[in-house]
């Protein structure tokens, strides 16, 4: 079953386990619905939330610098 959910801002994704941390540290930043624009440009078609995850857990770095930040 492939269920899709529209979001404006990270800060409405429920990121788990390393995706998290990232999560946190953008949405502090006040830089969450700056992210999520900058994913809709990659991902035209969309992104599933384990892909999402997995985008933020394993390329913390590209995330944090699509929105200007650094670790």
């Amino acid at each position: 079953m492939n269920i899709k959910k529209d979001i404006d801002s990270l800060d409405e994704f429920d990121a788990w386990q390393g995706g998290y941390d990232t999560k946190v540290k953008i949405c502090d930043a006040g830089k969450g619905e700056a992210f999520i624009q900058a994913i809709e440009d990659q991902y035209p078609d969309g992104i599933g939330e384990t892909e999402l995850n997995d985008l933020l857990w394993f390329n913390r770095e590209y995330c944090l610098s699509l929105v200007g930040l650094s670790d």
